[in-house]
């Protein structure tokens, strides 16, 4: 704390708004505790096919105790050590590769993600052509568009890309999408799709994450509050990214995607009274802001949850 800092009658009044929910949503945590599940019962080295998860001081602290991250699966020398797939799906010939490989895997791909899979696969199977929702390069559309041979899945990322989007057979059509997407950017793109061809068939049910609907729900409820909101999440993660789009959206003038509170620009911040944050953040340093800490609560997450793969259960030795 610095001596300008030092007293709190130097501390302008600062009032937060905590969203709820924020921070890990089921799939997330069962990723997190596959991997260290598996030091726990194998010991080091654990192998990670990608980061686990999107968030950097989770993938640091996994390596510090054993975890060994890759890209891919040629960087693992033969080994009888566990290797792990990540949350966020892969490709089938990923699994493929390890079978040839002999490797002791597990599958730590978000269940929600699966459901992608296995629609995109049913649609397949019945003759249709898919669309995918979601943006190019992000594992979990690296790993949906994986799933089915060349050709089957069609990636469209924005209205104009629906709009220009030639199917081979109207009658035969269907889409899925990526669990991590905005809501209201995919509800523009699905109305496009629908409108110019009214018989695509909808996934049986949202594909977009229950825990993503209900981070972005309480973005919407807390951003027209607030003079500026923090979104605590890692750059490369489409959630936390789709939470600051979704805050200017609905009418907060600032928002800002940070990992940690030292890269925040403090300067962006001069004069403001009411502050959100959501995501896996704590409130901001109280050296700065004498705080009034208010929550804002959207769903209730507790009930949710996601058993780890079969091999990493307790009872499957019996």
């Amino acid at each position: 704390m610095t001596s300008e800092n030092s007293g709190n009658s130097a501390k302008p009044p600062l009032k937060v708004l905590l969203c709820s929910p924020r921070g890990f949503c089921a799939g997330v945590v069962r990723a997190i505790d596959s991997v260290e599940q598996a030091l726990k019962r194998y010991g080091a080295p654990v192998y990670v096919r990608h980061e686990i998860v999107h968030n950097r001081y989770v993938v640091e602290s996994l390596k510090a105790k054993g975890a060994v991250f890759v890209e891919e699966l040629s960087e693992i020398p033969e080994t009888e050590q566990p290797v792990i797939f990540s949350a966020h799906g892969v490709p089938k010939s990923i699994p493929e590769e390890s079978k040839r490989r002999n490797f002791f895997s597990f599958d730590a791909t978000c269940p929600l993600v699966t459901k992608v899979h296995r629609e995109a696969e049913i649609h397949h199977k019945r003759g249709r052509e898919i669309v995918l929702i979601g943006h190019d390069g992000h594992p979990e559309v690296v790993g949906t568009l994986g799933q089915l041979p060349e050709g089957a899945i069609t990636l469209v990322q924005t209205v104009e890309e629906a709009e220009a989007f030639q199917p081979r057979d109207v009658s035969k059509l269907s889409y899925v999408t990526q669990t991590t997407l905005s809501l209201d950017d995919t509800a523009d793109i699905v109305a496009t799709l629908k409108r110019r061809f009214p018989d695509i068939v909808a996934p049986h049910k949202e594909d977009i994450c229950y825990a993503t609907t209900n981070r972005q729900e309480a973005v919407k409820r807390v951003a027209p509050q607030v003079d500026a909101l923090v979104v605590v999440g890692a750059p490369n993660s489409s959630n936390s990214r789709r939470l600051q789009e979704v805050a200017e959206r609905a009418g907060c003038s600032y928002s800002v995607l940070v990992q940690r509170a030292a890269e925040i620009d403090w300067s962006k911040f001069d004069g403001i009274k009411t502050l959100g944050v959501t995501a896996g953040a704590s409130a901001p340093d109280a050296a700065r802001y004498t705080l009034n800490v208010e929550t804002v609560s959207g769903a209730d997450e507790s009930g949710m949850f996601f058993p780890l793969p079969r091999q990493l259960r307790d009872n499957a030795a019996a």
